[in-house]
């Protein structure tokens, strides 16, 4: 008996030593004369990555089978709704600009060790992420993310995923004057009693703190309305991404029935080439005349000015360390640690992707209220299956100020939004006091305009 438990003992040793064999030979670290992007891309390729985040991926032949090809079947759904990895792929591959949230979600389930899943890697020998594999994807995003922007970041932070605001952007001044005046102007609406400030007021933090807007006739839109400040970094328009840019944008609501009610914009442009002085004010800056065209590019070019620096958030990014409190640094690592930088990434915090709201748990179902177009978010442009309920992620500039939240402003309160955003997009239930210290960083991102910080009238 003792000399079969020795020979026993003997080939285990044997097969540990031979797996350990195996294991490195099928795990080595890509050749160092391939660049960063190639290196990366051959641990992505050995991670089998593109096998779950892809619209179309080539499946494994077990993925047939009755029992495990259930649980493929559902990774493969859950890998893609999350993340679509077809157009870092290609970046890479083509010597182009990664999308910073391609970079924040690779960045972070690196960090936790996330990706590959175990049960990926043990029928995959070799998919695993080794400690050098993963200091070599790391560096590759940290310093992507490094080149991508010309900041003043200091230097401990430059990897940071989120960025400070511009103090300015280039702008026409002349345009601008014309674009402030026509924002506020209620000749844009049917009745003449809708302005774009009636929605987006600028002293109640670029939105109007209803659940859903006043149009024409009080009549009630279905969304609710997002914050014009730092609009400038949003790379669509609307919760929908129906406009791609802020001069798309303005021409949406002067024509939306429930909104401003206008026919056209001739309807439009009789009212104000009756104001004779306007009118002279505004050929003199655009020749061509008042039409959609020149309107909407005014409205977008004040639009432009409306950015909020020099929050106790970014000066905290460009060196100062007494900028925030502990409590408030706390709360922007636990945003981090949470996913959130994963969405909430830039100089806005957000408005750079779309995402499905209820990642992780179904937001719709336990909302308790009728599904309404709305509801259904991007999916309504696309009729793409995979686009049904996925928004524009909101920035969170000045979040604190811009009540109630979510699309269908459902949650009167930051700390409501911060409770709900975990459970239904990391699938995590939150301690109170993690509320109260990812909240208390939510307020560092309150900016300035004109040298003072935002406020909201409604809060008064």
């Amino acid at each position: 008996m003792k000399k079969l438990l020795k020979w026993a003992a003997v080939a285990t040793v044997v097969l540990v030593a031979s797996l350990a064999v195996i294991y490195r030979a099928v795990n080595r670290v890509p050749s160092e004369t391939l660049s960063p992007e190639e290196r990366v891309a051959v641990i992505f390729d050995d991670g089998g990555c593109v096998s779950c985040h892809s619209e179309n991926p080539k499946l494994p032949f077990y993925a047939e089978l009755p029992v495990m090809g259930k649980v493929v079947k559902q990774d493969v759904d859950s890998g893609y709704r999350a993340f679509d990895i077809t157009a870092m792929n290609e970046a890479m591959k083509n010597g182009t600009a990664v999308h910073p949230v391609d970079l924040a979600k690779v960045e972070k389930v690196v960090l936790d060790g996330r990706m590959p899943m175990a049960k990926y890697y043990l029928v995959h020998w070799g998919s695993s992420l080794t400690r050098a594999k993963t200091d070599i994807v790391l560096d590759w995003v940290w310093n992507t993310r490094k080149a991508m922007y010309n900041d003043a970041v200091c230097e401990a932070l430059a990897a940071e995923p989120v960025r400070p605001v511009d103090f300015s952007v280039p702008v026409d001044p002349a345009k601008v004057a014309l674009g402030k005046a026509l924002f506020h102007d209620p000749r844009l609406s049917a009745d003449n009693t809708v302005s774009c400030s009636s929605c987006h007021g600028l002293n109640t933090g670029g939105v109007d703190n209803e659940q859903y807007s006043d149009g024409v006739g009080g009549q009630l839109g279905g969304v609710n309305a997002p914050t014009v400040y730092n609009a400038y970094y949003n790379f669509v328009q609307f919760w929908d991404g129906r406009a791609a840019t802020l001069a798309d944008q303005a021409a949406g609501p002067p024509l939306n029935p429930v909104e401003m009610a206008c026919e056209s914009f001739d309807e439009i442009v009789a009212k104000l080439a009756a104001d004779k002085e306007f009118s002279k004010a505004f050929c003199a800056v655009y020749p061509q005349g008042l039409s959609q065209e020149t309107i909407t590019d005014a409205i977008a070019e004040f639009e432009k000015t409306l950015l909020t620096p020099d929050s106790r958030f970014d000066l905290y990014l460009r060196g100062d360390e007494t900028a925030l409190s502990s409590t408030e640094l706390n709360g922007y690592e636990l945003f981090k640690k949470y996913d959130c930088a994963t969405c909430h990434v830039g100089k806005n915090l957000g408005g750079l992707s779309y995402e499905p709201m209820g990642l992780r748990a179904d937001y719709f179902g336990d909302r308790g209220l009728e599904l309404t177009n709305e509801d259904n978010g991007r999916y309504k442009e696309t009729s793409l299956e995979r686009d049904r309920h996925r928004f524009k992620v909101p920035g969170l500039r000045n979040v604190a100020l811009t009540w109630p939240y979510f699309h269908d402003g459902t949650r009167a309160t930051l700390e409501e939004a911060v409770r709900d955003m975990a459970v239904y997009q990391t699938g995590v239930s939150l301690k109170e006091n993690e509320v109260g210290d990812i909240t208390a960083f939510l307020y560092t991102l309150t900016g300035k305009v004109g040298g003072e910080f935002l406020t909201n009238d409604n809060s008064k």
